[in-house]
């Protein structure tokens, strides 16, 4: 009787997505992780919500969300992603300050963020570290997390930072001229909610007229070079 002889293992081969609106993009970030052994893209989404149709159908291991989506903030999206379908981590990869949305990121539930810029030279370290079952961030911004967390005490959040996600995403529309019934129309939440968020950030930045907020938020948009 001859025996069949054993197979070679193959490697298990990682799944990932990505969620990005510019198709340049994309391509280059897929060929990038497929030239990559154990790494593949077996979807790509344009918008959030083909992004969680893709996540639902296939399940992947991880998802790359770029920030900016045409449809839904990112940060919305990894909360999506993470109450769907929990065994797929996320890893978001964008163009905005670290130092703003870096935290911002993990506490919506992603495990690694990364700069759009640096993305050549830190992407697939990022994939591997998430993947298996770190966080990855800068090494900047990973000081300034160890520093929050052995601080004795820790002052109350002021300015920017004391702004929930919902409420910095508002500021930014209204610093891009977009008026309240519009807000309220992109996020699909009532006037009366946008209203109500208008008024939380006023509280919270010292504003105290609506006039005033308007040339907070446009100055801080052109401040970041949005405009």
């Amino acid at each position: 009787m001859q025996r069949s002889r054993p197979s070679k293992s193959t490697k298990i081969v990682k799944r990932v997505i990505l969620v990005d609106d510019h198709p340049i993009m994309r391509h280059g970030l897929a060929q990038l992780i497929r030239a990559e052994s154990g790494l593949d893209v077996c979807g790509e989404a344009g918008n959030a919500r083909e992004g969680l149709e893709v996540v639902e159908k296939l399940k992947p291991e991880l998802a790359v969300i770029d920030l900016t989506l045409p449809d839904k903030n990112g940060l919305e999206l990894v909360k999506d992603i993470r109450a769907m379908c929990p065994a797929t981590q996320c890893l978001v990869l964008s163009m905005h300050d670290e130092d703003l949305y870096g935290e911002r990121s993990l506490r919506a539930g992603a495990r690694g963020y990364v700069m759009k810029e640096e993305a050549a030279d830190h992407l697939i370290t990022a994939i591997h570290k998430v993947l298996s079952g770190g966080l990855y961030v800068s090494e900047s911004l990973n000081a300034r997390m160890l520093e929050q967390m052995t601080a004795s005490t820790r002052s109350k959040a002021a300015g920017i930072d004391s702004l929930t996600d919902r409420e910095l995403e508002i500021l930014e529309l209204i610093g891009r001229g977009v008026a309240t019934k519009n807000i309220a129309t992109q996020l699909n939440i009532s006037a009366r909610t946008v209203e109500a968020h208008r008024a939380h950030v006023k509280e919270k930045l010292g504003i105290t007229d609506g006039a005033a907020l308007v040339r907070y938020a446009v100055q801080w948009v052109e401040n970041r070079g949005k405009c």
